[in-house]
């Protein structure tokens, strides 16, 4: 089976990073990175650092998605943004509730003059140019939905809008995720459900931020990086075995894409990618 593979990456906050971020992309494409995401800061912030990495993106010959949050911005700013992806040649938005500043605890507020939902942005993406639009999706549930019934009708409303597919949030365990997309089945939700993949760089970071995401970590996993703190080439050699273990399984499974969270870490995404040889990726040096 031919997986395709993409990537998410942030924009780094100085010219240097630039250039370090043109470098990590020249190496995703080598290893046949399908398209690059960039994210974009909370209530918009760093619009200027997320436009120049796309554009750095792009300058590598690499297809591009950028990302766009609902909080914190009225309609006027959000619909400016879309229509600068647009002139810079992006044709794939990935559209995003996003969080407050303070964190995934606070409590969620839609700006006033802003677009209420993502099903809302989704619609304006819509109205105001050809995107292929990626939205967001649980296996373990959101940790702010009361329900997984209610996690499944918000992707539905999503969906009605004009949602293309959805990425999933990190998971670490695998039946997570096929429940997950056995409950989307059954609810007549035709959009391909995309492995959202999270590699361990580090055990005790990547730990602390899925707690706050909901996020499981299997105690298998966890046994696996016992012992190996201030080791990081062995942590590099774990992390690429769980990583490419998983996407695996999951393609055995029907999955024909992931996409793979990055941090801007480009060695330990490539090592991914090699362990993985499956056709379609490239041969290169991490």
């Amino acid at each position: 089976m031919t997986l395709s593979v993409s990537f998410e990456v942030f924009p780094p906050k100085s010219g240097e990073g630039l250039d370090d971020l043109r470098s990590t992309v020249r190496r995703l494409h080598a290893v046949g990175a399908d398209f690059v995401s960039v994210t974009y800061g909370a209530g918009g912030a760093g619009r200027e650092r997320s436009m120049a990495a796309i554009a750095a993106v792009r300058a590598e010959g690499l297809d591009v998605a950028g990302h766009l949050t609902c909080v914190g911005q009225p309609r006027v700013d959000i619909d400016g943004v879309i229509d600068a992806y647009g002139a810079l040649g992006v044709s794939r938005i990935v559209a995003l509730r996003g969080d407050p500043p303070a964190g995934v605890e606070a409590p969620y507020e839609a700006h006033v003059d802003g677009y209420q939902r993502t099903a809302d942005l989704v619609a304006a993406i819509k109205r105001r140019g050809t995107f292929d639009i990626t939205v967001s999706a649980y296996p373990e549930r959101h940790p702010q939905s009361p329900s997984d019934d209610h996690d499944i009708a918000v992707l539905a409303d999503k969906v009605a809008a004009g949602a293309d597919r959805a990425t999933t949030q990190m998971f670490f365990d695998n039946a997570h995720y096929l429940r997950y997309r056995d409950r989307v089945d059954a609810r007549g939700i035709d959009i391909p459900i995309i492995p959202g993949i999270f590699p361990i760089h580090c055990f005790a970071t990547v730990a602390r931020f899925a707690a706050r995401c909901g996020a499981s970590i299997p105690e298998r996993i966890a046994r696996r990086f016992s012992g190996l703190d201030g080791n990081e080439e062995a942590t590099r050699i774990v992390a690429a075995d769980v990583a490419a273990s998983q996407i695996a399984e999951l393609t055995e499974h029907g999955v024909d894409a992931v996409h793979m969270y990055t941090l801007n870490r480009a060695d330990l995404a490539i090592r991914v990618c090699l362990q993985l040889d499956l056709p379609g990726l490239v041969t290169a040096v991490a």
